[in-house]
């Protein structure tokens, strides 16, 4: 696959979705990013089965009558010559929760709410972090491989909406960062106790994907590569190690998420913070690496490439404040001063439509 830069949208929650299906503002968000510019655009972590839901805003890619309204969104990001991607994930505890906006609390049963008892929160271990929230129903051993089996056919499904790209979500304190950490993860099964166990779930998980998603299309797996609870960088050169040959291309760096946020382990929270991450994997395991947060001039972004310490720049809150960065970035480094890069307006839609 070729990117026709290395500015990666990084997948950020819309909170957006109606009962899991994808609406116009899926659409409209992605393809504004697809439209300023970037090589590849991510769509937010969308969900592998139900209870793997954060809050009634998710998408979900559990059932195929959601393909289609992907679909219409990898289309009009194609039509921009950029390349779609997708995040599949899973919250575990941290799942059934009100919107940030609304305060992130965890949810209280409502009419709204048709399938509650459905919506269970399950995780590594009976554990509720912070003690305060709602107790998980730890997954018993049985029932995980069908957990892991629903990965593979959410990305069964994102290769049949066209998806170039899949991104694998083991980070930030959900299902599978919750089997990784000791801090989370206390049991005493095969899934459980030693490094090499807790790792377990996500190697089983990256299994069940490569073997739905074609070996010609990129995986990439987010982790924190530091969470300050017992997972830090050795243990991600660790795992990293084991998928590489397993079919991971990218391994996508970010931390924390565990115990709260920021982790300040790689130094003051500030620009390219979490570089270092990329770097150490890039470095130790031969790896493409993926570099996000705050990550924000043209010239900072340049710098990390150049430098070699990661494959892939990825950006979040600069493409929410301007949607067009990719391209302010070519005038800024002087690469496109006549504009040649920019896409150029396709009609869409019905052709009896007005236009300009």
């Amino acid at each position: 696959m070729t990117l026709k830069n290395r500015v990666v949208v990084a997948p950020m929650h819309q909170y957006s979705a109606v009962k899991g299906f994808a609406t116009d503002w899926h659409l409209m968000n992605a393809g504004r990013y697809a439209a300023g510019g970037a090589g590849l655009v991510i769509m937010e972590s969308t969900k592998v089965e139900r209870r793997g839901c954060g809050t009634v805003g998710d998408l979900g890619l559990w059932d195929d009558a959601f393909v289609p309204g992907l679909r219409r969104c990898v289309d009009f990001i194609k039509l921009h010559n950029a390349v779609p991607g997708i995040q599949l994930g899973h919250s575990g505890r941290k799942a059934r929760r009100f919107r940030p906006w609304e305060g992130g609390a965890p949810l209280e049963p409502s009419p709204e709410i048709d399938d509650w008892e459905a919506w269970e929160l399950v995780s590594a271990s009976a554990l509720s972090a912070p003690p305060t929230d709602p107790l998980p129903r730890a997954l018993a051993r049985a029932e995980i491989p069908e957990v892991i089996e629903r990965w593979g056919q959410a990305a069964r499904r994102a290769n049949e909406a066209g998806f170039e790209v899949l991104d694998i979500h083991g980070a930030h304190g959900y299902l599978i960062h919750q089997f990784l950490s000791p801090f989370s993860n206390l049991r005493n099964d095969q899934y459980g106790g030693s490094e090499q166990n807790r790792m377990l779930f996500c190697i089983e998980v990256v299994e069940s994907v490569r073997a739905h998603w074609p070996a010609s299309k990129p995986l990439f797996l987010r982790l924190s590569v530091e969470d300050d609870a017992g997972w830090g960088p050795d243990q991600s050169v660790a795992l990293a190690r084991i998928v590489k040959p397993k079919g991971v291309d990218v391994i996508d760096c970010s931390s924390g998420g565990m115990r709260g946020s920021p982790v300040v382990s790689a130094g003051p929270v500030t620009y390219g913070y979490q570089v270092p991450y990329a770097e150490r994997l890039r470095k130790d395991v031969g790896i493409m690496s993926m570099a996000v947060g705050l990550i924000v001039h043209a010239d900072q972004a340049e710098q990390i490439l150049q430098q070699g310490r990661a494959d892939l720049i990825a950006l979040a809150r600069e493409l929410l404040y301007n949607p067009n960065w990719p391209m302010d970035a070519a005038q800024k480094l002087g690469i496109d001063r006549n504009f040649a890069r920019c896409p150029r307006r396709r009609p869409t839609g019905s052709p009896n439509a007005r236009r300009p």
